[in-house]
């Protein structure tokens, strides 16, 4: 007899979760090995970083795609620094939203969802554009001018 706790986490009837399973394949079209975690949210791994999908289903359904990494201490500890970044990032790049929440960095990308709406698209969308927020987070701690125009890095 098999181990039960060896046996994958299948997703629930697509009927269940409609937005979810979209979610689910696309990833898996793109070759991801995404899974469902214990507060219903579909994780996968891209370049190294654990990235989540939240779907918010109902009439008007929401996909959320975020991470969230604790902040290293070879950054500046200055609480302020690192807020003022994070809402500097918010203000201005498109979909992305950026916070800080005991010593986590967390990016967010939202979308709602329609049924004719090219989930693979606004996935790929959503991943890069957090992934980026974050570099450009981290760089910012560091000093770093992303935007070319010496706005409030340290």
């Amino acid at each position: 007899m098999t181990d039960p706790t060896s046996l994958p986490n299948f997703p629930p009837p697509a009927g269940d979760a409609p937005l979810r399973g979209r979610v689910l394949d696309a990833l898996q079209d793109e070759g991801f090995r995404p899974d469902i975690d214990g507060d219903g949210d579909v994780s996968f791994k891209v370049e190294g970083q654990q990235l989540f999908v939240h779907c918010a289903e109902g009439e008007v359904p929401v996909m959320r795609v975020f991470g969230q990494w604790q902040i290293g201490e070879d950054l500046p500890a200055d609480e302020m620094l690192r807020l003022t970044n994070a809402n500097d990032l918010s203000l201005r790049l498109n979909i992305v939203k950026v916070g800080i929440n005991n010593g986590t960095l967390v990016c967010t990308a939202e979308h709602i969802v329609g049924p004719d709406a090219d989930v693979r698209s606004l996935l790929q969308i959503s991943t890069q554009l957090v992934l980026t927020a974050v570099q450009f987070w981290h760089q910012m701690m560091l000093g770093q001018d992303v935007f070319g125009d010496e706005g409030p890095q340290a």
